[in-house]
């Protein structure tokens, strides 16, 4: 794998508040490793760790990119999903920000079903198609097609099993996190005190509440990948 200089600063982690975990009686003992303190009963996570494991996901997603490798980010509860649709928009990838459909990834085939027909309804839309129909029958295909847009727009252009999955809060995207691992799609998990850190493939213990601490964690990954991403099509 490459290794390259992905710019990691403590001073800018801990201007982010990525340090800081949940208090010390909501926390999973797994996490101790990661933990280097408690401060007014909240734990405190060692940033040293955090760099290491953020540069070695940063490695990965850049040389994933350069192979022309697809990527999904999923991050759901209401602080992150802002910063997972502009990550993701920005990074060309592919990505899910206001609930997990249960199946998404393990029954792909029901996935792709509904991606044709939220397709197919787009079309019909932008053709005027939809209102040449009745009304009512109108109506019923317009609301079809504002749920699919509501769970299904970051995946439109997905045409398959994504290679790797950047989940933002573990604890919220369990379920996506399981499929991911059935699927044998590789992870990379941004980790909480409260999380099992022996999940994803890597694990980037930090603060998942904090939008600063989102933000920076992300846009680390999101420059990776579009640093991969102009060395791929440098070289096709």
């Amino acid at each position: 794998m490459t290794r390259r200089y992905w710019n990691i600063h403590l001073e800018e982690m801990m201007e982010a508040g990525v340090h800081f975990g949940h208090g010390t009686r909501k926390w999973n003992p797994r996490m101790a490793p990661y933990i280097s303190a408690k401060r007014k009963g909240i734990h405190i996570t060692n940033l040293t760790k955090t760099a290491r494991f953020l540069s070695e996901a940063c490695d990965l997603v850049f040389d994933a990119a350069s192979r022309g490798k697809q990527f999904l980010i999923v991050g759901t509860k209401n602080k992150a999903a802002d910063l997972v649709a502009r990550a993701a928009i920005k990074a060309r990838c592919h990505y899910v920000n206001k609930k997990w459909l249960g199946g998404m990834l393990t029954n792909w085939s029901t996935t792709e079903t509904r991606l044709h027909k939220f397709r197919d309804l787009r079309t019909e839309q932008k053709t005027g198609k939809l209102n040449r129909l009745p009304k009512r029958d109108a109506a019923i295909l317009k609301r079809e097609l504002s749920h699919l847009q509501t769970y299904l727009g970051g995946i439109k252009y997905m045409t398959g099993l994504p290679d790797i999955v950047i989940i933002v809060d573990q604890q919220e995207q369990y379920t996506a996190l399981r499929e991911c691992i059935t699927s044998g799609i590789p992870t990379i998990c941004l980790i909480d005190t409260n999380c099992d850190p022996d999940l994803a493939d890597i694990s980037i213990p930090a603060n998942d509440d904090a939008i600063a601490s989102i933000r920076l964690i992300l846009n680390k990954l999101v420059f990776a990948i579009c640093e991969g991403r102009s060395s791929y099509i440098r070289n096709p």
